[in-house]
């Protein structure tokens, strides 16, 4: 046995332990055989308190393996329950999952799970692993997102080992140590209604409001306010989150894949990759998962789903809230608040200042102009800022700018689209809707929409070549993707291929909910 003495002196208030044994596992992780850590990331290992240096030694990949526990945790896996594409699937839980304990950092208490750690209780005929193939996509995955300003849980290391797991074939087994303030899901709360324990939902609901919600009791004036209020406000704010994080993966093109209601954070937060995917040409009805054969979770349905799913939230609350009008009440705020969320993107995505009326025409006919021509989502946004007559730039402001522009690797605004002349068309509608003199104050206008739209996003053949590198051992791909999708805004020399579309007739890449 080692001593991890870089995660010894940590803080751990282990919080989710000391809830009632109902509600998890306690047991072992099972230990990989020959763990090498992969990449690890010095910004969440900072989170929690860990110097750059702790990263490289034997006591951190004895942790983050699962080789051994966390000093000072409580390793567990926890249970939940949730609807699976629409049908209620019963109990289910932390099937290859582990939470280690809560790391009180610099920024606040922090869980550590690692996924892919062995069996639980919860396994359901699963074999408690990962692959490198999905431990890949998922460590990048919530580091594109965070670069993004996305809410998301982050990924601290990815750990491959030598074992063999089978999958569709014969795959490699992978550990991912994943951090967030807490991973309590809907799914958590659907588990103890569906068993009628209002005792335990209270309980679970109490735990969520002191430590991230303690306001849903503080602006309550008891004297007037019934005892079941700061569960309806904590459904408010659980719609609140949850409307904005729509908004959020819709304007990059994000579509999750698996939107169950166990993968929905009780924080808004972009939870378990599996079969995600940023879309590269922009269809509204792209599915990501191909395991999705209705496609109940395509890029257009993805509002919609979340809607959904907050009502099975409400409806596990209605156990302990008797009266279900403030239930409707506070589900009725999700549509207002993802469309204005959605136009101040989208507003800034296209340089246009305030939301005008008018302006819902005008993103209108760019979508349908987009789904025409099946034209790039990221670099449609991202050439618009310097698209022609709009900008006074030089050639070689704008190469710089957008990311060398005019080399193989990015075609200008107009030629994105099949119908130049259509594109044409809605550039001088968007030109009329910028101003009279559009040039004039078009350093101001390019500035932001740079900073909002991306260069660099984690596109599925990106991915796939990190994976196929770290099949054989080199990580060197992650490393490099890494340096991009921590600051996808600005382009990076050398860089460049990680801002391209696919080449065309390139093999299209299927991820299913195995991924």
């Amino acid at each position: 046995m080692t001593s991890n003495s870089c995660f010894e002196a940590l803080p751990k208030p282990n919080s989710f332990a000391q809830l009632p044994p109902e509600f998890y596992t306690r047991l072992p992780t099972t230990p990989l055989n020959q763990p090498r850590l992969l990449h690890a990331s010095a910004e969440v290992a900072a989170l929690l308190g860990l110097p750059l240096e702790a990263l490289s030694t034997p006591e951190f990949l004895a942790v983050v393996s699962g080789s051994e526990p966390l000093p000072g945790g409580a390793t567990l896996a926890a249970v939940y329950s949730g609807h699976q594409f629409g049908v209620w699937a019963g109990q289910l839980g932390d099937g290859r999952a582990h939470l280690l304990g809560e790391i009180q950092g610099p920024e606040g208490s922090v869980e550590l799970q690692l996924k892919g750690a062995g069996m639980t209780p919860y396994s359901r005929m699963g074999d408690g692993r990962a692959v490198v193939r999905s431990s890949v996509r998922e460590y990048l995955a919530s580091h594109a997102m965070q670069g993004l300003g996305i809410p998301t849980t982050r990924a601290l290391s990815l750990v491959s080992a030598s074992n063999p797991v089978m999958r569709e074939t014969v795959e490699t087994a992978a550990v991912v140590a994943r951090v967030a303030p807490s991973f309590v899901r809907f799914g958590s709360f659907e588990h103890w209604a569906s068993r009628k324990r209002p005792d335990h939902l209270r309980t679970l609901a109490d735990y969520v409001i002191d430590r991230f919600y303690p306001d849903c009791r503080t602006r309550i004036a008891q004297a007037t306010a019934p005892a079941y209020e700061p569960y309806v406000q904590l459904l408010r704010r659980v719609v609140q989150r949850t409307a904005t994080l729509m908004a959020d993966w819709q304007v990059v093109g994000f579509c999750h894949g698996v939107m169950n209601t166990d993968n929905m954070s009780i924080l808004g937060l972009t939870l378990d990759y599996g079969p995600y995917g940023f879309m590269d040409g922009f269809d509204a009805r792209h599915i990501c998962n191909h395991t999705d054969s209705n496609g109940r979770y395509a890029w257009h349905a993805q509002p919609a789903v979340a809607h959904w799913n907050l009502y099975q939230l409400a409806n596990s609350l209605h156990e302990i809230v008797p009266d279900t009008e403030p239930l409707q009440a506070a589900l009725n705020e999700f549509e207002p608040i993802f469309l204005e969320a959605m136009q101040a993107r989208l507003s800034q995505k296209l340089g246009l200042g305030r939301w005008q009326s008018g302006d819902e025409t005008l993103i209108d006919d760019l979508w349908s102009l987009m789904q025409g021509s099946h034209a790039d989502f990221t670099l449609t946004f991202r050439q618009l800022a310097y698209a022609p007559g709009l900008t006074l730039a030089s050639q070689a402001q704008i190469e710089h700018d957008l990311g060398q522009t005019v080399n193989a690797n990015l075609t200008p605004f107009v030629d994105l689209f099949v119908d130049r002349a259509a594109a044409l068309a809605w550039l001088e509608a968007y030109a009329k809707r910028l101003g009279p003199e559009p040039t004039q104050n078009w350093q101001e206008r390019v500035a932001g929409m740079l900073a909002v739209n991306p260069l660099y996003v984690l596109r599925n053949h990106l991915a796939q070549q990190a994976i196929e590198a770290a099949e054989r051992g080199d990580a060197a791909e992650i490393a490099r993707q890494m340096k991009a999708l921590r600051n996808p805004f600005v382009a990076q020399a050398g860089q460049e291929a990680y801002a391209a579309a696919p080449a065309a007739g390139a093999p299209h890449l299927e991820v299913s909910c195995s991924s």
